[in-house]
């Protein structure tokens, strides 16, 4: 392979590790904050704030006696509070023998149990708080969906002009009924499939009925990072004119073809932007929660269905962003609990489980289909990483966690040397997992 044919690969490496490196760090930073400030102000001070692992390249002293600094290894970072003998909040022997009673205070082991609890937790609470900020912005941003639902920009498609127009306002499309976005969105298995469609809509404060577009065609809104339609090429804004030689002009024709596949090669006719593009891929087995709090396997390539159309928006008060930020982590962790459990279980692959490598793989997907889906997951890693911290876990926020719990019910803390060896036995723990979960990430990608 020639130098200019690896160019574009190593440019969407070196963008994927970007991407991934920046949502991480400030990931970290939250969480670390987090731990930093609220045990500052319980009393508790710091001695080392690193974001990054290893060897220090910038740091600096604040006025409170903190060094800041910044390592050459971005996968992690850590609070070295005083007292503490390294980033695992080990307690320092040597040094507790010298400390004043004032000075020991001022220490995580020998502050009060609420001071040191509060520090503890505040790291995952900072990343939830940090999840639903960023949806609250991205619902501010966005906006929503006005009402009456409102043409407002059309997406490009490969066929005709209609007489729909942007600022129609949409009462009824083949017979259906609309009431509001909800009642569009039941409509994909409900309409004829067909080229176009009679809509009636309001124009000029006046009820007409015009020819629209198929509601739903077969277009790419959205890909799943590292899904089968991902890896194959396909991009957003793609529409799909044919699978197997077969002409579809709706999503519905998509999904029964994929659905139907049993996991076999499809081909695809792709127009992408005037131009006409072949595509193979392989639909990929999917465990996904029925109404049972079971899984059901189907079979998927990892695209989006929308509209044709984007609606207009209008301004979200912040109650209401809050209401749907606090839902969306809510939603996460929910989801992500139960799929924890199910993979132990064994009702579904271990292909769920990311390791660092996929999550990696899908900063970059994120990153490449826009800032808002990026800051999306950076949002969705955050609530992620902070519900991992909480597993009850020794060197886990949630280990320390069961300890404090332990000594508010014993009114001692535990015997330091049943501490120290629950610590290793926690950190091997760790260990394996991420061994597993990498080993896991190149094993589902095959």
């Amino acid at each position: 392979m020639e130098l200019l044919e690896l160019i574009p690969q190593f440019g969407n490496i070196a963008f994927t590790i970007a991407a991934f490196v920046v949502a991480l760090l400030t990931i970290i930073f939250v969480h670390e904050f987090g731990h930093y400030i609220i045990g500052r102000w319980s009393g508790i001070k710091a001695d080392v704030f690193s974001l990054g692992f290893g060897p220090v390249l910038w740091s600096r002293h604040d006025q409170h006696g903190t060094k800041w600094q910044l390592a050459a290894i971005p996968f992690g970072g850590y609070v070295k509070f005083r007292g503490d003998s390294n980033a695992a909040s080990a307690k320092d022997e040597d040094a507790f023998e010298e400390l004043t009673e004032a000075q020991l205070r001022e220490t995580m082991h020998g502050a009060p149990l609420w001071a040191r609890a509060s520090t503890v937790a505040a790291g995952p609470i900072f990343n939830f708080i940090l999840a639903i900020a960023v949806f609250i912005g991205l619902t501010i941003y966005s906006g929503d969906v006005k009402e009456p639902l409102t043409v407002g920009e059309f997406i490009p498609l490969p066929s005709g002009t209609y007489e729909l127009q942007v600022g129609d306002q949409i009462l009824e499309i083949a017979g259906n009924q609309i009431s509001d976005l909800s009642a569009m969105r039941g409509l994909d298995d409900r309409l004829p499939v067909a080229k176009t469609l009679p809509y009636i809509v309001i124009r000029d404060g006046q009820e007409i009925e015009v020819e629209g577009p198929y509601t739903y065609p077969p277009m790419v809104n959205f890909l799943v990072p590292r899904g089968a339609a991902y890896q194959a090429g396909l991009e957003v804004g793609d529409v799909i004119t044919a699978i197997d030689g077969s002409d579809i002009i709706a999503f519905s024709q998509l999904k029964h073809a994929v659905e139907t596949s049993e996991g076999r090669d499809l081909a695809l006719t792709v127009w992408r932007s005037g131009d006409i593009e072949e595509i193979t891929l392989t639909p990929r087995r999917s465990d996904e929660p029925n109404e049972d709090g079971g899984f059901d396997k189907h079979w998927r390539i990892g695209v989006a269905l929308d509209f044709m159309f984007e609606p207009e928006r209008t301004f979200v008060g912040v109650w209401k962003a809050t209401k749907y930020g606090a839902s969306q982590v809510s939603g996460i962790i929910t989801d992500t609990l139960s799929g924890l459990y199910h993979v132990i279980t064994g009702s579904i692959s271990t292909c769920y489980l990311t390791g660092p490598v996929g999550i990696a793989e899908t900063s970059g997907a994120m990153a490449s289909q826009g800032l808002d889906d990026f800051v999306y997951f950076i949002a969705f890693l955050s609530t992620a990483i902070g519900l991992m911290n909480l597993l009850p876990i020794p060197v886990l926020d949630g280990g320390h966690l069961i300890f404090h719990i332990y000594e508010a019910t014993v009114g001692r803390p535990p015997n330091d040397k049943v501490f120290r060896v629950l610590m290793s036995i926690g950190l091997v723990f760790i260990l394996a997992f991420m061994v597993f979960a990498l080993g896991n990430d190149v094993a589902c990608s095959l």
